[in-house]
């Protein structure tokens, strides 16, 4: 899950990277306006975390400039204000929660998988695409609800897929869904994963479009699926 976490504060953004890069979310850390919007052109987050007091702008004005482009990532505000009308712009302009400053890191987290929970249509905790389940909490994968053995960037690679269902993926999204913006893979370890994940889960489970770039299979069906012993 890629989350991009706008926050000026150091000592409060160093502090969040690592505790949601140990709840399995890959961090994107941005300190100003300027270089906020330039990731979101350049990549496909799955949820950010947006402060409202950054040194080149005011993030309402990041918010309702994305969402007039028709941005739709989930966006939770994380600010000290603490104003019922500032709470309530910040909702009018777009965002889908707010949470103020000092804050509970467990609620933080709980909310943060609520909104990508309802961004997929899912009320439950336990995501689900035909035979498939992903439970995000405990970053374990299911086939037929029977548990599937996979390695820390196979279920990384599939969650990815999970959480963007109907969305062609490129392999730049998919290699840094994979193990991060600052890490290096190898040329050909996309193509490893991806066939791996087809040999555990069946060989439908994703599907190539050509020139493109992948998304989660279309035809997913128990009748199609491998039987995971």
């Amino acid at each position: 899950m890629q989350l991009l976490l706008i926050e000026d504060d150091a000592a409060i953004a160093n502090a969040l990277i690592v505790a949601l890069q140990l709840q399995h979310f890959e961090v994107y850390h941005a300190e100003t306006a300027t270089s906020a919007g330039l990731a979101v052109n350049a990549f496909n987050f799955d949820i950010i975390i947006l402060d409202l007091t950054l040194p080149d702008g005011d993030g309402i004005t990041l918010l309702r400039n994305w969402r007039a482009a028709n941005i739709l990532t989930p966006v939770l505000i994380l600010s000290a204000r603490d104003q019922t009308a500032d709470k309530v712009r910040g909702l009018q302009q777009g965002a889908d929660d707010y949470l103020l400053k000092p804050f509970d890191f467990d609620e933080l987290v709980a909310r943060l998988h609520s909104l990508l929970r309802r961004s997929v249509g899912k009320a439950s905790a336990m995501l689900q695409y035909g035979p498939l389940q992903f439970d995000p909490s405990a970053m374990q994968v299911y086939l037929n609800k029977q548990p599937v053995s996979l390695t820390q960037r196979e279920v990384r690679l599939l969650a990815k897929f999970i959480y963007s269902p109907r969305q062609i993926l490129t392999t730049a999204q998919l290699e840094v869904a994979m193990s991060g913006h600052d890490s290096e893979l190898e040329s050909n370890a996309l193509n490893v994963h991806i066939y791996h994940l087809r040999r555990k889960l069946g060989a439908n489970v994703i599907d190539t479009v050509r020139g493109l770039g992948y998304r989660l299979g279309s035809a997913l069906s128990t009748d199609n699926m491998a039987k995971h012993p």
